[in-house]
C-alpha cells in the first residue's frame, strides 16, 4: 500500500457481545449478573477489513442491512474501536451517522449548538462567530431559544446537520442522512456536501440509494456480513450487488 491515503484501516475486525435472551430491567440484568446466569452471543460486525481512501475522494460503502456499513463508519470516527487491527485517518472528521444524537431535550436549540459544537471540537468563540450562520441555513430561527424537547424529528436532524458541517472538514462521514427535512432543505444539504467535495474533502458515505451511491462516488465498497466483498467503480460493484440480491 502507498502512503497516499486520509483513511486506512488494516485487518480490522469488531466484535459485539449480543444477550441471547431480553432483559427489561436493570435491575433483572444485576440480578442474572451475580447469580452467573447472564448468557450472550458473539457477532462479528466486520471481519479482517483492509481499506485505503484518498484524498479528496468520494466512497461509497453499500450492502444489506447488519452488513456492518454503520460499525465501519464508527471506527473510523472513532465512536468505536476495533477488537483487532489498526485505524488511521489524517484531518479532521465531521460525522454525520445520528443527527443530533448529542443534543440534550431539555436544553434550547441554542444551547445545544454549543453544546453539540464542543463535542465537536470547537471552542466557544468560535461556535460565538458562527452561531447566526448554524441558525440560518437549519431556517430555525424563531424556535432557537426553545427547548428540544419542542422540536420535531426533522428539526432535530436540521439543526444537527448545520452544526455538523458549517465548517468544512476534512473528512465527512455520511451515514443515509441526507433526507433530512423538507425537499428544498434536502437540496441545501446536497448543495453544501457537493461544495465540500469541489474543495478537497475526502467523503465516505453510506446509502442505500444506489443512484446516489453512482453519481457521487468514485470507488465503491460492498460489506457482506462485516466483509469486504468487493471494492470496484459503482456502476461494477453495484451491479455485483444486485446480482447478488437477485
Amino acid at each position: 500500500m502507498d502512503d497516499n491515503f486520509v483513511i486506512r484501516l488494516e485487518d480490522v475486525t469488531v466484535r459485539y457481545r449480543v444477550p441471547s435472551e431480553r432483559i427489561n430491567t436493570f435491575k433483572e440484568y444485576a440480578i442474572r449478573w451475580i447469580q452467573g446466569k447472564l448468557s450472550s452471543r458473539e457477532f462479528q460486525a466486520l471481519e479482517n477489513v483492509h481499506l485505503d481512501i484518498k484524498p479528496g475522494e468520494v466512497f461509497g460503502i453499500i450492502g444489506n442491512n447488519g452488513a456492518g456499513k454503520s460499525t465501519l463508519l464508527k471506527v473510523v470516527a472513532r465512536v468505536l474501536f476495533p477488537n483487532t487491527g489498526r485505524v488511521r485517518v489524517r484531518g479532521r472528521v465531521a460525522p454525520l451517522l445520528e443527527l443530533g444524537a448529542g443534543f440534550h431535550p431539555e436544553l434550547t436549540g441554542r444551547e445545544n449548538i454549543f453544546l453539540n459544537g464542543a463535542i465537536l471540537g470547537f471552542n466557544r468563540k468560535e461556535i460565538n462567530q458562527n452561531f447566526q450562520r448554524i441558525v440560518d441555513f437549519s431556517e430555525l430561527g424563531s424556535f432557537i431559544d426553545g427547548p428540544m424537547r419542542t422540536y420535531s424529528s426533522g428539526m432535530w436532524a436540521r439543526l444537527g446537520f448545520a452544526v455538523a458541517t458549517d465548517v468544512r472538514p476534512d473528512i465527512l462521514l455520511v451515514d443515509e442522512v441526507l433526507a433530512v427535512g423538507d425537499e428544498s432543505f434536502q437540496h441545501k444539504c446536497n448543495d453544501r456536501i457537493t461544495r465540500f467535495r469541489e474543495k478537497g474533502t475526502t467523503i465516505l458515505m453510506v446509502s442505500h440509494n444506489m443512484a446516489q451511491i453512482q453519481s457521487m462516488c468514485q470507488r465503491v465498497a460492498w460489506l457482506d456480513h462485516g466483509k469486504v466483498i468487493t471494492i470496484d467503480t459503482p456502476e461494477n460493484a453495484v451491479n455485483a450487488y444486485r446480482k447478488h440480491q437477485n
